[in-house]
Formats: C-alpha cells, structure tokens, sequence
C-alpha cells in the first residue's frame, strides 16, 4: 500500500537515482541514512538492493496521540518494521510505566507502558495485550542517551532520562533513581551494539575511491547521484552522520551552538550565502571558527565544499570561485580525516583535469600544496590572512630585532619560528654565529619566547585579538636565545649589538646584580652610546629607559616608612584614656563619616607626598648620570658599548636568563622564598633577588633529570638532592634548558671540546639527560610528569 507524499528510490552501489517525488527538489535525498550489509541482508535482500525511503517535511515530536511519528521515524532507516500489537513484539528487554513529556500547548508529563526491544523503544496506552503503540523511537548507534542528574530531580522532583533518536527526542520520568539507571544502561546498551550508520555520501566516496582508475564508473557516478553535485536548494540533513542530540557541543554552549546536525545543515547555508554575499570574509571567519570549535564537522565542510565545487552552472564566475576561496581557507587552515582527504585529492585533480589553465586549477593546484603543510591552527586565520590566501598570496611580516632596527619578511600560513629564525639568521649574517637565536612576542611590559614548531600566522592572530582586548601594542622581536660563547662575538658584528641591547633590558628590568654606582656608569654609557657626546640640546631619554625604576621606589617607600615623630595633639590624644571617648549612639554614624573622610584626606596626602619624594629622588639621579655623561665625551659606540659590557661582565652569573620563583625547597630541607633562577651556558644557579652572589650552584654535569611535576612545580635532581621550583615559568625554564642541552650535543657532534658531563639517570617521568634523544630548539620534552 503506498505511503500517501513519499516516494520511494531504488538504489544500487554503482549510483542513487531519483526515480520520482511529488514535491520538493533532488537534493533532500541527502537526508537519508544507511545501515550495514548485514542489516540489508537480513531483509532478505541482496547487498546490491537496498531499499531507501524519502524522509518527509514533518515537525518533530507528537502530542502521544498518533501513531504517524512510527512510520516517520520507520521510514527513514533500510529496516523496515511492520505495525504490530504489543503481544506481537519480539525479544522484549525492559518494559514498564514512565512518565514522558509532552509539549503540546504547554508542557505536561503524560504515564505511558513503555517496552524496550533490540531495535527500538515503544510506548503503548497500557500493558495489557493489543494495546495501542502511541510511539516508536528506532534506535541505530547515533542515537544517545543522557543520564539522570541531580539538578532535574530536586527541581522536579523525578528521575529522568532524555533519548534522541533521528526525528525525536523522549525525555522519561521516574520518581526511582534505581530504575532510571536500568533504564538508562539498558537503552545505551542496545545502542552500543547497532552497527555503524552509513549516508549515501559515505558510500558513494567509497565507490568513487574503488573506481577512480575508472574515469567512465566514475562519470557514471556523478552523473546519476545529485547527491554528489552543486545545488542551489538547501540541505536538510548532514552529508556525514553525527549522533543526535550530541552533548560535544555543550563546550561550547557560550558561543550559542546547537547540536553538531543542526550546525552541519547551518554551515552549507552560510557556505550559499558566500554566492551574493558582498564582504566574504566574516562568513569564511565563521565557517572556520565553527569548524574550529567544532572538530567532527571539519569533515563535513570539506565535503559540502566538494559538492559545491562540482559540476557548477557556472564554474568560472566570482561567485562560484568563492567556494574555492573558502576551500583554500580550509586547506590552509584544517586537516581533514584520511577518507575525505583522499576524496578531496581525488576531486581536485579531477577538477584540474577538466579545467587546466583556468582559476579552478590553479586554486586546486595551491591547495594540494597547502594540504602537504597543513597543521591543525590554534586560531583562526585573521581579516588580512584570509584575504592574502583568497589571492593566494603571501603576508608581509615585520620581525623586530635590538635596537631600533627590523626586517619585513613574506610568510605563508604554514611558516613556523624555526624557519622564520633561520631566515633572519641569513639576512643578518648570523650563521656562523655558536650561539643561538630564537623569536619573541614582546610588548612594553612582557615578552615570552615563541616555540620553534609555532605558525607564524598563529602567532599574528593572537596580536590582534590581544590589542583588541588592550591599548599595548604586540610585535615579534627576534633576540639571543642561548649565550654559549660571548668571547667569539666580534666587536663590529650586529651580534654584539644584540648582546649589549639585551644586557641593557635586563639592567633596566633590575635583573643585574649591581651598586647604584655601577648603575649610573650604565646609564651615562647608555647615554653616550645613544646620543653621543653631552649637549644641552639633545633630548634625552627618560630615566626608567635607563636606570632601573624600581630601586628609586624601595628607596623612597623605605625612607616614608620610617617612624616619624607624631604631633602634639596626637600624642595627648594617645594618652586619654577610653572613657573620655564619645560614646557610640547618636554620633556615631558622624564620626564614622569623619573619620573615612579623614582617612581618605591621608591616603591623599601619603600619595603626593610619595610622588613628591619620587620625583625629587629621579632628579638627584639624573642630575648624577649626567655629570658622569658629561666626563665621557670622546668616547665612540663602540667604545661606550664595550666599556658598558665590561661592567655588565663583573657579575659572576653574565649570559644567564633569570626567572623569578615564588618558593623553593631542597630535599636536605633548605627553603626559600622570592628567588631568582639563573639558566646559563653551563649551569642552574639560586640567586637572593638583587644580590649578586648565588646561593647555589649546579653544572649540567651534575644534573641528572629536570621536569614539571605539577602545574606550577619545577623539578630538578642533582645527585642525590630533589630541588622544587613553584614559578609560573614552567616552559620557559624547560625550553631555555632544552635548547642548551641540545646546543650541548650539536658542539659535541662536531667535535668540539665541551666542559660538560652528561649523567645517567633511569628515572622515571622526567627529562633524563643520558637517554632521552636530543630535545628540539624551544620544545617541551616528550615526557613531563
């Protein structure tokens, strides 16, 4: 008996054809779902004949009065069930009353009998044989099943489980938590062993896969599956299949995302709206960040732009090759899985087959090369890389070095640090250089090293996100990263500069150990190095450029701290005794008020009277840096850069990066607090913050394994001593050491004599130096604990 607006389609392995429909376009076949072979078999049919049904146009959900949801949510899968009376239902698992919600004109729980079987769950008006079936949910292994949870039991009152299936979703009440447990496992369990679903795209790229030496099976393919080319209608349902009702998007619940379905049709009108849109960039940034926030449907996009990218109306206009643009922004963007990867290749040189010399060919060309690069990104690409790659066209990036010096580079979204780094090293002249270099993202306050493996695109992005965010201007800032051998570097190289550039910010960020002598003699240097001899007319930096602030505010805040000798009135006033105070009562909400006011009117004063003092205490300074300014003239840059790193040179710990830490303990017992953590050439230093002096010492000879043992805690062992670090530099220490020690063995492959004993060690968790393989410039080791 036919089924009243419902076609129904024969299909075979070699194609799915449309054979007739009353309403509607080709392309809501897209919408149908797949079993297995053996589901088919099972049937009675052969695997070659499968019988799909045409979904129709329904709301989803009933008010538990009609039966026309059974055959709707029925007619969507291969198995077909016939209507049948509760006495004739098969291998019944559980059954039993719940209460179901149902949304009519409000919401209210209605009790039915409800019967699980192997294939789907049923509720009936009663337990009592022919009883009428209400509902019928089929359940495949994309359905899924939520658990009860507290919060809906202590707003309701009842137990309850949600069940999504295709078309609809049952939430069931129960006022006993065991039996909605039973009910629950018992439905996943069903769930569990449906064999996977498969959509008619799934098996046609298996098809085209088998038969892409066949260009004439193929053409075959394309040609009787519309499935498979451009339409301009919409799309009802995922190419791929997605479980309903999946919870992954709950992640993401701030961004407003439904379930990964409803995104999947969502995305492929955004993808039609690129046709007319007049900006395509903010839907291509959507498209990507929705793909991005939602890994399954990278897969999905892929295959939606493949479709759109075949057998088009008309392929060569701008509104066409928008698809392709977005399909470049995806290459250079995401990976998809190896399946659609090799339809996507497929499709490509099939394109470049049909089409040489034209734009499709040479998008598809520029693709296939990007999908040899691509790494997955930690952020969308920006406005400005979208509409390079659009192009497909390369970035401009600027890389600042020492001094006020930079170089502009071309980048493409696949450019990581290392090679950015290597770059600058030929176009500065560095490679011959021991030591080594590394990029920085750096602004006015902060600066942190860049990973070797980072994309520079990646890196970019997170500039303008941070600027937008804040007023600080970002920039990466190419510096020494490693001080193996200061001694080499020649006088006249630009690596000096670095050296000195580099000593200078560690002076002025307080993290060189010296007396407030040597400090001004660095200051009237840096001076001299600047500006050239004194004039009266050269303007002259501020002193925060040139001599650490925050010694003139430990100054002056230790001098206001001082006791000070208190007025008259006040010390008569600490003499009274209490009973001669106002009692509290009508007053004392008056006093109150004079007294915050008067408090206020101190902290007023306290603050002037500190900037006074700060301001007084910087003009003494100055005025000191520039006599000693004045007894320099003559003295050349180089001869001021040299004189100022022979200072620098008298601290002990000279070429070391200090990291602050919060709190340190040894295995012997010893603790401390507020440390410096020298990384140098040769050694792990402890130092007492601004003393110059360190606390302890340890060559890399001695340590046998370093690593994170929590999320704040530093470990190293040395010998038979555990050393615990809580900082908040936790990779950078382990890059820094990381990058010496593969320094280390890059000097004694080549044969050079190097100071250093490596240890053995077998422990487990950490980073040992005598077994594991030599770490990677600027990476995390491949076993922190």
């Amino acid at each position: 008996m036919p089924l009243q607006g419902v076609c129904w389609f024969l299909c075979c392995r070699q194609g799915f054809s449309l054979l007739g429909r009353d309403y509607g376009e080709k392309e809501e076949e897209e919408s149908f779902e797949l079993r297995n072979k053996e589901d088919l078999t099972s049937n009675g049919r052969s695997p070659a004949e499968v019988t799909v049904s045409q979904p129709t146009r329904t709301a989803n959900g009933t008010n538990g009065h009609t039966v026309s949801e059974v055959s709707d949510e029925m007619k969507s899968l291969i198995i077909e069930k016939n209507k049948m009376g509760l006495e004739e239902e098969p291998e019944l698992l559980v059954k039993g009353w719940l209460l179901r919600e149902v949304r009519g004109n409000w919401i209210k729980q209605r009790r039915y009998w409800f019967v699980l079987s192997q294939d789907s769950l049923d509720y009936y008006s009663g337990p009592e044989k022919g009883a009428r079936r209400l509902g019928t949910l089929v359940l495949t292994n994309l359905c899924s099943v939520i658990w009860p949870d507290k919060q809906t039991y202590k707003e309701t009152g009842y137990w309850s489980i949600t069940v999504y299936g295709r078309k609809h979703c049952y939430r069931l009440y129960t006022k006993h938590f065991n039996e909605a447990v039973h009910w629950a496992c018992a439905i996943q369990k069903i769930i569990d062993t449906k064999a996977p679903v498969e959509t008619p795209t799934q098996l046609l790229i298996r098809d085209i896969e088998e038969n892409k030496f066949n260009p004439e099976v193929v053409e075959h393919i394309y040609q009787h599956n519309p499935i498979l080319k451009y339409t301009q209608g919409p799309l009802y349902a995922p190419l791929l299949p997605f479980p309903y009702g999946s919870l992954e998007h709950t992640y993401h619940s701030g961004k407003g995302y439904g379930s990964v379905r409803e995104e999947a049709v969502k995305l492929f009108n955004c993808l039609q709206q690129l046709e007319s849109a007049r900006e395509p960039v903010p839907i291509i940034q959507g498209v990507l960040q929705t793909c991005l926030d939602l890994r399954p449907l990278r897969d999905e996009v892929y295959c939606q732009l493949v479709k759109q990218t075949s057998y088009t109306p008309a392929p060569y206009t701008a509104a066409h090759l928008r698809y392709w643009q977005l399909l470049t922004c995806m290459s250079c963007t995401f990976l998809p899985g190896p399946t659609v990867l090799k339809y996507l290749r497929f499709h490509l040189k099939r394109i470049q087959s049909q089409s040489p010399e034209s734009e499709m060919d040479n998008y598809a060309s520029f693709i296939s090369e990007a999908l040899e690069k691509t790494k997955c990104r930690e952020c969308v690409p920006s406005w400005e890389e979208i509409q390079m790659l659009m192009s497909r066209q390369e970035m401009l990036c600027t890389v600042h070095y020492p001094g006020p010096g930079s170089c502009q580079l071309y980048i493409s979204s696949h450019t990581t640090a290392n090679e950015v780094v290597r770059r600058m090293q030929e176009k500065l002249g560095l490679q011959e250089s021991k030591n080594t270099f590394a990029l920085y993202e750096q602004n006015a306050l902060w600066e942190q090293p860049v990973a070797g493996s980072a994309l520079i695109a990646d890196i970019l992005t997170s500039f303008s996100n941070k600027e937008s965010e804040s007023k600080s201007q970002w920039k990466l800032c190419f510096k020494l990263y490693c001080l193996l051998d200061a001694d080499s570097i020649s006088v006249d190289s630009i690596e000096y500069l670095f050296l000195c550039e580099q000593c200078h910010e560690m002076v002025v960020r307080g993290q060189l150990p010296a007396c407030e002598e040597d400090l001004q003699a660095l200051a009237s240097l840096r001076l001299q190095c600047l500006m050239g001899d004194f004039s009266t007319h050269a303007p002259c930096p501020p002193l925060d450029e040139l001599f650490p602030s925050h010694m003139l505010e430990a100054r002056v805040l230790m001098s206001l701290s001082a006791p000070q000798a208190l007025p008259p009135c006040q010390v008569a006033a600490q003499g009274c005794p209490t009973t001669q105070r106002f009692p509290t009562g009508l007053l004392a909400g008056t006093l109150w008020s004079h007294t915050a006011t008067a408090a206020h009117k101190q902290k007023v004063e306290q603050d002037m009277r500190l900037r006074s003092r700060l301001k007084e205490e910087a003009a003494a300074v100055m005025g000191s840096i520039l006599e000693r300014w004045k007894g320099l003239a003559g003295y050349s840059r180089r001869d001021s850069m040299a004189a100022y790193l022979t200072i620098a040179r008298q601290w002990s710990g000279f070429g070391c990066t200090l990291y602050e830490v919060d709190f340190y303990i040894s295995s012997t017992g010893s603790f401390s607090q507020k440390l410096w953590l020298g990384v140098a050439a040769t050694s792990v230093s402890l130092y007492r913050q601004g003393e110059a002096e360190a606390l302890e010492s340890f060559s890399y000879g001695q340590i046998c394994s370093y690593g994170v043992s929590d999320s704040n805690t530093f470990k190293i062992t040395a010998g038979d001593r555990d050393l615990l670090f809580e900082t908040t530099k936790l990779t950078e220490i382990m890059q820094l050491m990381n990058a010496y020690f593969s320094a280390i063995r890059r000097q004694r492959g080549k044969g050079e004599d190097v100071d250093i004993t490596i240890a053995e060690s077998t422990e487990v968790g950490f980073h040992h130096l005598g077994s594991t393989p030599t770490p990677t410039l600027l990476e995390l080791p491949s076993h922190p604990v």
